[in-house]
Parts: C-alpha cells; sequence; structure tokens
C-alpha cells in the first residue's frame, strides 16, 4: 500500500457521452477501454459511463452521462467552470497546430493568451462547454 491514494482518472460530466468521449479521444490520442467502445449499428449508444486509455493501458478520463447539465459560461461565473484540465505543449507552434486541431475537433476558443511571454496559452471549450487549456510548458 502507498502513503498517498494515487488518481485513478479524472471523470467528466455530459450531456452526450459518446460525443465527448470521442472529442476526448481524438484530441488526446487515447482509445476506449474494452467493452465501452460504441456499439455497432443499428444498436442505440445508451452507454452512461466511458472509460478512456492511454497506450499503457492507464485510466485517463472518463465521462458519465449528466442530461441536465448546464455549460460553463466562463469567464462570467454565472455557470463556473466546476472543473479545469491543462494539456501541455512543447512551444508556441505546437500550440497553434494543437488549437486548430481541437477547433476541428468541435472545440471553440475561449481567450487567446498565446503572446504572454511567461506562459504562453489558449483557454478553449470542449463541445460540452467544459473549459480546457492548452498551453505551453
Amino acid at each position: 500500500m502507498t502513503q498517498y491514494p494515487v488518481l485513478s482518472c479524472t471523470a467528466i460530466d455530459a450531456r452526450e457521452p459518446r460525443a465527448l468521449a470521442e472529442f476526448y479521444r481524438a484530441l488526446l490520442g487515447l482509445h476506449y477501454r474494452p467493452g465501452d467502445e460504441a456499439p455497432p449499428p443499428p444498436q442505440a449508444d445508451d452507454t452512461d459511463w466511458i472509460v478512456l486509455l492511454d497506450d499503457e493501458e492507464h485510466r485517463v478520463l472518463a465521462v458519465q452521462a449528466k442530461p441536465d447539465l448546464r455549460p460553463s459560461t466562463w469567464p462570467s461565473e454565472e455557470v463556473p467552470m466546476q472543473l479545469h484540465m491543462d494539456f501541455r505543449v512543447p512551444d508556441a507552434a505546437a500550440l497553434e497546430t494543437q488549437r486548430a486541431r481541437a477547433e476541428q475537433l468541435g472545440a471553440r476558443l475561449l481567450m487567446d493568451r498565446s503572446a504572454d511571454p511567461h506562459e504562453p496559452l489558449h483557454v478553449m471549450a470542449d463541445p460540452e462547454g467544459h473549459p480546457f487549456c492548452l498551453l505551453v510548458g
């Protein structure tokens, strides 16, 4: 037994869990835990808990159904962000490449701080409205 608990993964709520899982699967290069793949058509996909794994089969992210989720209105605090993930890239060129990839996958830009000399970053919203950062670090 270790002295401290170890984070297994982060779970994130979604109105459409499959769509959000697919967004993060593509963005982060993850894959589905065996059994969490989408069912073949014409079967309905009523999956309410989806786990994404890295290449070493470690859990990275889980997506759970929350049909009444209200998207964050960040930077307004009307509906707070409640969760925020940061994704590191090696340099400014990678920052722009990953921003474009995220947008192609359905994310939208919330704030552009790419010119910040101390911590260049983009604040993005995933397709469900959860803010996340792409940052050089």
